[in-house]
């Protein structure tokens, strides 16, 4: 029996423990933000911790996630902070883009911005989602390591997620992962069942319920990491986890053209007071065709400088040499790396009105990692010149290690040269010192009128925004893929996937356009004649419906030269849009865009292994008659996938269109107005 003695100990412990409860409750206060349109909302508590969380119409998407920041002085961003003001806010502007999938950007948002002693936290309320930053106040002179960084992205209950595991180049132990290309295929699987110790490169999709998506990624990513997410098993909460920063890096890897991460430091970024940290993007849809012409990242990367004169970015198309192989036919020369292969590239290129050739890997002698080192069979300033003659512009292939070494003499002796830009490749990382060679390059670039085509690197997350002048990303499993890998790498379902997810951040240069293209049981890898998984026009619909305005012509001359009504309409495709629409699309499925130039629409659409029937709303056509010049998979394009109709037909009055899209087919028209 309880003694009255013990009954007044508990009772007291007991007053106590609520006294306490009730001063921390006390001491807590939320903050909450909504859409413009009322759909989406965020609550921000403050107290011993900071936690977000974030709704649609009442469904939680986000469960209460903690955010914080650590720094080398001790002082943490996000614990017993006080808030001493809120400042909130609102935006509605448009605002032009250059070389991108849309002319112009509407920009609408509600802001709450929490001022802390030392720090503020920033959210921002979109109509199809939210965002996040931390903004250093330090003081501009103060500069410190940033230790860790708790970002938390907590889905409250097992739900399935898209998950593109980290393939990490760099051994077995964990580090290893981030020494990575960033490219892999989709998992599609529960969050429970997060693999042990492996890492997520973003963009990163997740179902909730009633058809909503909710898709994590970054953006404004300048002088800091980039983020990974790093899920724990039986949870639904995903963590960011960060690169730690490069302590010694060493020339290596492939051609000795990599930068060698060989040892890191105990923190990851090296910043100073004031710094404007990145934004953490948490974007939500009840379409998963709205996802495919996502504005968020764009939307929250920094500006270009007022007044900056872009109009000497041309994007546009690039016969591409290294998928296949240098290999061309019916001519009297030897193929390869040298002055004969590349005057017949741009002859054809010529001939097509496709605006670039590219130079891959291999006009640099080997193994020197010196740019200016040109090996004796190319003429660059020879081909240069025939290529001016032309009309066509010579793009050339860089490795990491050789361009940052020695970046403005190798910018400046090219641009005089005449060349119009760099593809930049074997990055492969996204730690702070990778990340920071991004914007130099950029800067670099455009200070002596040159493109930059980022490759071996990580997502997009804005820069094409603040540069115009990168004109396009990798961060893809892109079609070289199918030079080596088997029939298991499902490259179909993969190309229904990533327009929804990976393409959401930004451009991505997946370098499609192959001729040789195999059903699903006659697909095999060749690399000197490289073949594509799916139909014919499933590959003439890509130059519709993923977004790359530098867009490679990956097959060979001699093989388009035999195809002149498809090579004639991937020629007369634009690469950048003055508008960018949602039509139909389930991720993993199938999807249909629909995209504006001047008066001429295009329309593709994608399915995966599934033979389908979709129904095209064609409304945003408008008032008066049109004719669609369409490519559609052929009868027997389920048995020989080359196998493809081109007709001409009248759009419906009811702007009602039902088209057939054989097993890994695509479909893809060119309307006109009559």
């Amino acid at each position: 029996m309880m003694t009255t003695r013990l009954k007044n100990i508990i009772t007291f412990v007991a007053l106590m423990f609520l006294f306490a409860a009730t001063s921390v409750f006390a001491n807590e206060k939320t903050y909450h933000l909504t859409s413009p349109d009322g759909h989406i909302s965020t609550s921000v508590t403050v107290g011993e911790s900071i936690r977000y969380s974030v709704s649609r119409d009442g469904q939680v998407l986000i469960a209460p996630s903690a955010v914080s920041m650590r720094l080398s002085d001790g002082v943490v961003f996000g614990r017993n902070d006080k808030v001493r003001k809120v400042v909130k806010t609102s935006s509605d502007e448009t605002f032009p883009a250059v070389a991108y999938k849309k002319a112009e950007v509407r920009d609408n948002y509600n802001q709450i911005t929490l001022l802390f002693k030392e720090f503020a936290l920033v959210f921002r309320a979109y109509d199809d989602g939210v965002a996040y930053r931390f903004e250093g106040r330090l003081g501009k002179a103060k500069e410190y390591e940033v230790i860790s960084e708790q970002a938390e992205f907590d889905f409250g209950k097992d739900r399935m997620a898209f998950v593109p595991y980290v393939i990490g180049l760099g051994g077995k132990q964990f580090d290893g992962q981030f020494y990575n290309s960033f490219e892999n295929t989709y998992r599609l699987q529960r969050l429970y069942e997060w693999r042990k110790d492996k890492l997520a490169f973003l963009p990163l999709a997740v179902e909730a319920e009633d058809g909503v998506k909710v898709l994590v990624t970054e953006a404004g990513l300048t002088n800091y990491p980039g983020m990974y997410l790093l899920g724990e098993e039986g949870s639904a909460k995903l963590n960011g986890v960060f690169a730690p920063y490069p302590k010694t890096v060493e020339q290596g890897g492939k051609h000795l053209l990599h930068g060698i991460v060989t040892e890191r430091e105990d923190f990851i970024a090296k910043v100073s007071g004031d710094e404007l940290f990145p934004w953490r993007t948490v974007i939500v849809s009840t379409s998963d065709a709205q996802l495919a012409v996502n504005d968020m990242v764009w939307k929250l990367s920094p500006a270009p400088d007022a007044g900056t004169d872009w109009s000497w970015v041309k994007p546009g198309k690039v016969a591409w040499d290294w998928w296949n192989n240098w290999n061309v036919y019916g001519v009297d020369f030897k193929s390869g790396i040298n002055n004969e292969t590349y005057r017949y590239y741009i002859d054809f290129a010529a001939s097509h009105g496709i605006e670039y050739v590219i130079l891959d890997h291999g006009w640099a002698v080997r193994l020197k990692a010196d740019l200016l080192q040109v090996i004796p069979e190319i003429d660059m300033k020879g081909l240069v010149d025939y290529a001016k003659e032309q009309g066509v512009g010579i793009i050339l292939w860089a490795g990491y290690w050789a361009f940052d070494r020695d970046m403005e003499n190798v910018c400046r002796h090219y641009a005089e040269m005449g060349v119009k830009g760099f593809k930049v490749d074997y990055i492969d990382r996204d730690d702070q010192i990778a990340v920071n060679f991004h914007a130099r390059a950029a800067e670099m670039a455009a200070r002596y009128g040159l493109l930059i085509d980022f490759h071996g690197t990580y997502k997009p997350t804005g820069l094409n925004r603040r540069w115009p002048n990168v004109v396009n990303y990798e961060g893809v499993h892109g079609l070289e893929q199918m030079k080596w890998s088997g029939p298991s790498v499902d490259q179909v379902t993969y190309d229904v996937t990533a327009p929804f997810i990976r393409m959401a951040a930004g451009p991505m240069d997946y370098t499609q356009g192959a001729m040789r293209n195999a059903t699903k049981s006659n697909f095999h890898p060749v690399n000197d004649e490289a073949m594509s998984q799916g139909t014919r026009c499933r590959q003439l619909a890509e130059y519709v419906v993923f977004d790359s305005p530098l867009n490679m012509l990956c097959d060979s001359p001699s093989n388009y030269m035999m195809e002149p009504e498809c090579t004639g309409f991937i020629a007369s495709v634009p690469t950048v849009w003055d508008e960018s629409l949602p039509v139909n699309g389930e991720i993993g499925k199938f999807i249909t865009l629909a995209r504006r130039s001047g008066d001429m629409w295009y329309v593709g659409s994608l399915t995966n292994w599934d033979a389908r029937e979709l129904t095209l709303d064609l409304g945003f056509l408008g008032d008066g008659d049109w004719t669609l010049d369409i490519f559609r998979d052929g009868i027997n394009a389920d048995k020989a996938a080359r196998d493809y109709v081109h007709v001409t037909a009248l759009v419906p009055a009811d702007r009602r269109l039902t088209i057939h899209l054989a097993p890994g087919g695509g479909w893809v028209a060119k309307a006109t107005r009559n």
